[in-house]
């Protein structure tokens, strides 16, 4: 049975089910516990196991070689780790994502996933599956020539002895896997191809059909609403900005939504107050705030979740030119209030203000969460293991916190409050987009804490050290991680779904 279509965004892998591995496949993979020793293997693959210290550990894969009626046949073990852990379902998850990074350029081209031999559930078997999708979405759209063992080979997966309810957990896992990959997609595209209105395309592409509602606003509608601090970041690059909005009602008709806003700068050369050219590439990923939002909000469509949500994106590129906004300059925000330009590489902040305060006039939602990869100050502070959040709402923050710590996209949580307002104070407007060194993770949400109506609950994500990593992780090659999306889905999932 197959599973879901071709998904034409760098990742290759199908899924089918089936009742018995199909002759023609010799390679098989099994899930191990951590100290379950196999009884039903040969003799050399028990020992080898052992030789080679294999205990199944979570993420251990050991391989075997032997022969079948007269053919070789390649045996894998992947470990899930200890049955009773806290983390079953994530570490399950990396057994599958595990293999997926082992074989995917091994030369074979099927292989049958045997989840008969862990005693699964039928969730936890759909997190095997999930983690192996996951780790198998690659980006070579631009490489043409790619050495043999470099290229993918391993193109299906066949899944036997899958316990009851396992298609049916996986009929929503693979729905949050499809986010994942659109927010990797996304993160991934270079500047020349995603720009704000390519940006939009693409999610109009991606959402055609699911009946979710797309609103698009361009610059003179921006500029009939008084967006002054978007559109001044903007107004250096000849690509125009825009915001687009995406709503889905699966909730009870009339209750206000959730709204999640993303900072989309599609590429951020730090404007007049330009950024050394050294790194300056990675600025691509400068909308992965937009492109978390996106993938959550895909994932929360495409398997119909039973909420009102929005997801708004502020999409704009930051350049010089002549044009190009001014350090000092002062610009309105939609809002009324007044920003100070001190440094036009403190542009998220401005996107997000304009884009946090429309959302709040049009849909005057019950709670607000924001992403972006807003401030370098985060990475110096908690590295890329955790993103920041900071929210002035306890209950609030402390979903995210919990959604966070269920699918690995980790959060600490960092203080706001009136002690940081002298800190952005400007001297001639109501507000200076940048403060002190200092604190400056904890300034820009200060800044945009401003722009929050009293008494709407409102999150600050900032996950400028998460979105991209230089080296491959459990579900991730290196690149783009998708972090966010399944944040996203898990926040809603646990709380605001009957």
């Amino acid at each position: 049975m197959r599973l879901r279509p071709g998904f034409i965004m760098g990742e290759y892998m199908q899924f089918h089910f089936a009742s018995a591995a199909p002759n023609q496949v010799r390679f098989v993979a099994r899930l191990v516990n951590q100290n379950d020793t196999p009884d039903d293997l040969d003799a050399a693959a028990v020992d080898g196991a052992k030789a080679a210290r294999f205990a199944g550990r979570t993420g251990q894969v050991f391989e075997h070689f032997a022969m079948n009626d007269g053919l070789l046949a390649r045996i894998a073990l992947a470990g899930t780790g200890e049955v009773d852990a806290d983390t079953r379902l994530r570490n399950v998850e990396r057994a599958g994502a595990a293999l997926v990074a082992k074989y995917i350029a091994s030369g074979e081209t099927d292989m049958v996933l045997d989840l008969g031999h862990a005693d699964l559930s039928g969730e936890e078997a759909a997190a095997a599956i999930f983690g192996a999708r996951l780790r198998s979405w690659r980006f070579d759209e631009y490489r043409t020539k790619l050495a043999a063992d470099k290229r993918v080979s391993l193109t299906a997966i066949h899944v036997i002895n899958a316990p009851a309810g396992t298609q049916e957990a996986w009929a929503r896992a693979s729905a949050v896997a499809e986010g994942v990959e659109f927010t990797k997609h996304l993160v991934t595209l270079p500047a020349n191809i995603l720009y704000p209105e390519s940006f939009v395309a693409k999610c109009e592409e991606a959402f055609a059909g699911t009946g979710a509602k797309i609103t698009v606003l361009d610059e003179p509608a921006m500029e009939k609403l008084g967006m002054g601090a978007l559109l001044g970041v903007g107004q250096g690059s000849v690509r125009a900005s825009r915001l687009l909005a995406i709503e889905w009602q699966g909730g009870v008709e009339g209750d206000a939504p959730t709204a999640f806003v993303g900072k989309g700068v599609t590429f951020d050369t730090g404007g007049i107050s330009l950024k050394p050219p050294p790194g300056m590439e990675d600025m691509k990923w400068d909308m992965g705030g937009a492109g978390a939002v996106a993938g959550g909000m895909l994932a929360l469509v495409k398997r119909k979740a039973k909420a009102n949500i929005v997801a708004i994106m502020g999409l704009v590129e930051n350049m010089p030119d002549g044009n190009a906004q001014r350090p000092g300059d002062v610009v309105t925000t939609m809002s009324g209030q007044t920003v100070e330009v001190l440094n036009t590489d403190a542009e998220g902040r401005l996107v997000l203000c304009d884009a946090l305060h429309w959302t709040q006039e049009t849909y005057s939602p019950a709670r607000i969460v924001d992403f972006a990869t807003l401030t370098g100050a985060m990475i110096i502070a908690l590295g890329h293991d955790h993103a920041g959040v900071f929210s002035n709402d306890d209950a609030l923050a402390d979903q995210l916190l919990r959604a966070g710590t269920s699918t690995g996209d980790k959060l600490w949580r960092l203080p706001i409050g009136p002690a940081y307002d002298k800190l952005i104070d400007s001297p001639i407007a109501d507000i200076k987009n940048v403060g002190p060194r200092p604190a400056g993770s904890i300034t820009a949400a200060q800044f945009l804490g401003r722009f929050i109506k009293k008494g709407t609950p409102w999150a600050h994500c900032d996950i400028a050290g998460t979105v991209w990593s230089d080296k491959p992780g459990p579900t991730h090659e290196k690149g783009a991680t998708g972090w966010g999306a399944r944040l996203i889905d898990r926040m809603i999932a646990d709380n605001f779904e009957g």
